[in-house]
């Protein structure tokens, strides 16, 4: 991590113009936030009392828009999740404004000045997120999960529920949550390793602003509490999955394999980087042995992650078995409809599916336009993080020119290598032929332009 003072607010500064150059949106129509505004005085009618229940949500400690709460209860053997998701179907209509300008925007968009989120404020931060100052209508899975980990949909039904405590990530405590939590955590991380799963998350840049004038550059892992509350979000969305293929509707999350030229190159890396890989072990298996503390571990993870093709939705096709290769299984968005558009479809579906009713020409239309509109979605969300962290890096170095830097190799391509500080939390290309996954590089900072971005690297003559 690396903290840098910016009394010149140069990264606001930067900011500025990446959501200039991106085309952030700044504000939601007027039209819109009327829509909305009218919506958060909507009176639930369809829901079932489930104010009993002692839900909690977990979170980072500064979001507002909370998708998810859950609650934990033994059935025998088995664990039932009750898992509540924000119901933003209710306050939404069909063709309405805000529903247009949700399907403008796809996803909700972070920067470390703000985000633009999918829906107005006052549905996302308030009437439909599931914050504890009072009941809140939810879509409630309850998700049945076995021993082995196995996961089934018990029931879905439209609920009003009570968050009890707004839980974070880096504070939470095992007295906090229901008593049961780690345990299914701990038997979704069992069933993952069964069928083969490769979800393993690696320690991603992130560029974080401070209070006052300055912000934080760092490579941040994911916290035990917050991958134990992804297992959650996983057991769910792997059973609205199965529920709707078996239904055959839905819109699932694909994923291929990395073909054969892919690990040929992650093996080589993973020599390069001294880590033992035996040529019996498959992929997936040794990615599941690496740990994200281990500097050459995460450098390898990374490279596992950019190796595959990338994720992409698909509509239910008759004869077809979606499949999602690191999840090694059949597997939707679901938990997350105030950030995800998609996600308000496929609750929608699951809700009629599970009730014994037919899906809607509305939602089965949905589905179909969707993969375009998320991948358009997902593009621009990926290019702003990136361009975000590569501001970053700039105001991180500017002054350093001509200065030496250690690196590693930790992947090469048609366009060079790409390379990462030992000592920075700074990742770079740099444009010389014949270097290796894995090599250890001495570099000389030859430029840092701030307005494009950028930075150049130059191999030094002992770098080789």
């Amino acid at each position: 991590m690396k903290t840098v003072v910016d009394s010149g607010n140069a990264l606001g500064a930067g900011l500025a113009l990446i959501r200039s150059e991106f085309q952030v949106p700044a504000a939601f129509p007027p039209d819109t936030v009327q829509a909305a505004e009218e919506a958060a005085r909507r009176v639930p009618t369809e829901h079932v009392d489930r104010t009993d229940l002692p839900f909690v949500t977990l979170d980072p400690a500064s979001s507002t828009d909370l998708d998810q709460a859950l609650w934990i209860e033994p059935s025998g053997g088995d664990l039932l999740l009750h898992y509540a998701i924000a119901d933003v179907g209710w306050f939404v209509d069909d063709g309405g404004a805000i529903d247009v300008e949700a399907w403008r925007r796809g996803e909700t968009l972070y920067l470390p000045d703000g985000k633009a989120s999918l829906y107005p404020p006052v549905l996302s931060e308030r009437a439909a997120s599931l914050l504890p100052q009072g009941p809140r209508p939810a879509i409630l899975l309850v998700v049945r999960v076995d021993g082995d980990g196995a996961v089934r949909l018990d029931s879905v039904e439209r609920a009003l529920i009570r968050s009890r405590a707004k839980l974070a990530y880096d504070s939470v405590g095992a007295a906090d949550l229901p008593k049961e939590f780690g345990e299914l955590a701990r038997r979704i991380r069992h069933a993952e390793a069964h069928r083969g799963s490769a979800r393993v998350d690696p320690p991603e840049q992130e560029v974080s602003a401070l209070a006052g004038s300055g912000f934080e550059l760092a490579f941040r892992p994911r916290l035990e509490s917050e991958a134990d509350n992804a297992s959650l979000s996983l057991a769910a969305n792997l059973a609205v999955a199965d529920a709707l293929q078996s239904h055959a509707t839905g819109l699932f999350r694909v994923m291929a394999e990395p073909d054969e030229r892919a690990v040929a190159r992650l093996r080589l890396s993973a020599q390069a980087l001294k880590v033992d890989w035996p040529a019996s072990m498959t992929l997936k298996d040794f990615e599941r042995s690496l740990t994200p503390g281990n500097a050459q571990h995460a450098a390898l993870m990374m490279a596992i992650r950019r190796a595959g093709p990338g994720a992409s939705y698909a509509p239910y096709r008759a004869g077809v078995t979606p499949w999602h290769a690191a999840m090694a299984a059949t597997y939707a968005h679901a938990t997350a409809p105030l950030r995800r558009l998609a996600d308000r479809y496929v609750l929608r579906a699951v809700l009629e599916v599970a009730n014994g009713r037919a899906v809607s020409p509305a939602v089965s239309e949905a589905f179909e336009k969707l993969p375009t509109f998320m991948a358009r979605a997902d593009t621009l969300a990926g290019k702003i993080e990136r361009a975000v962290v590569d501001l970053a890096e700039t105001l991180l170095l500017s002054g350093k020119e001509g200065e030496r830097f250690g690196a590693v190799v930790t992947d090469v391509d048609e366009r060079g290598a790409k390379v990462q500080l030992c000592d920075w939390p700074v990742t770079s290309r740099l444009a010389v032929p014949g270097l290796n996954p894995g090599s250890s590089v001495a570099l000389r900072l030859e430029n840092v332009d701030t307005a494009r971005r950028s930075l150049l690297f130059s191999l030094t003559s002992n770098g080789r």
